[in-house]
């Protein structure tokens, strides 16, 4: 596979130089076998039962390399989302959300019906860890957490060359649906807004959102930010000013570059 070529220490060197984030870019691969997973170096299983909202911030908050089978989580709904766990006509009919997230059985179904997932049967275990570490070589995606400024910077750089509208999704609640969810089953970059869940459990601060990728975008994004930067279109964005006469900014920042720079 093309990515198993790539450098995942300079990725995301790169990654932090042009955007300055503050949490460990992560990798998570999906396994057919469980014995595949237990060889990965440094592999962490764990001791406790928990949401996949946790193992995934084990690896992203305290850089840890964790691995899962369906019995490591809470319930049906981590389970299913990558496809370690059924989604069974019990699974479908969200009975447990009624009258806590959902008003009715038919909201709670329309919700179910909305998620992203992988389809289960085929995967029997789950592992994250930081990308520079090349634990999982390749992994399946890379999670991406950043602030609205950094992520849309990030997008900018997708978008430098052959240009695509990007349309996403938001579930509401189990938003992991829209991230690794989403880009697990579809193999495309998912953007989501993380959810209740994901900050209680996950350890996800305020101020972030998650971009969930294949790795073969991380070059492609990276391409892009830094030509966007050599245009003067780069991480940290500074404030103009709200009063100020913006002509003389605007001549700046979407001037077109000289031949002779």
């Amino acid at each position: 596979m093309e990515e198993t070529t790539l450098n995942w220490a300079l990725l995301v060197d790169e990654l932090n130089r042009l955007l300055r984030l503050k949490t460990t870019v992560i990798g998570m691969k999906l396994y057919e076998r469980v014995e595949d997973m237990a060889a990965v170096k440094g592999l962490r299983r764990p001791q406790a039962t928990h949401t996949t909202d946790q193992i995934v911030g084990m690896a992203a908050r305290l850089g840890w390399t964790v691995g899962i089978t369906g019995d490591d989580l809470v319930g049906a709904q981590c389970r299913a989302v990558i496809g370690l766990g059924p989604q069974d006509e019990a699974w479908k009919s969200g009975k447990d959300y009624v009258g806590v997230w959902h008003a009715t059985p038919e909201d709670a179904r329309a919700r179910q019906a909305a998620l992203s997932c992988v389809p289960a049967g085929k995967y029997r275990g789950m592992v994250v860890s930081p990308l520079a570490s090349g634990r999982l070589d390749p992994p399946d995606i890379c999670l991406v957490y950043a602030t609205p400024g950094q992520m849309i910077i990030l997008i900018n750089g997708l978008q430098w060359k052959d240009y695509r509208r990007f349309d996403w999704s938001v579930v509401g609640e189990t938003a992991c649906a829209d991230s690794w969810g989403r880009a697990l089953a579809t193999g495309e970059p998912s953007l989501s807004l993380p959810c209740f869940a994901e900050r209680r459990y996950g350890g996800v601060p305020d101020e972030e959102m998650l971009m969930a990728l294949p790795p073969r975008y991380l070059p492609i994004a990276i391409e892009g930010m830094k030509a966007l930067s050599a245009n003067g279109l780069r991480y940290p964005i500074p404030p103009y000013g709200i009063q100020n006469d913006v002509r003389a900014g605007m001549g700046v920042s979407y001037a077109r570059p000289s031949a002779e720079s």
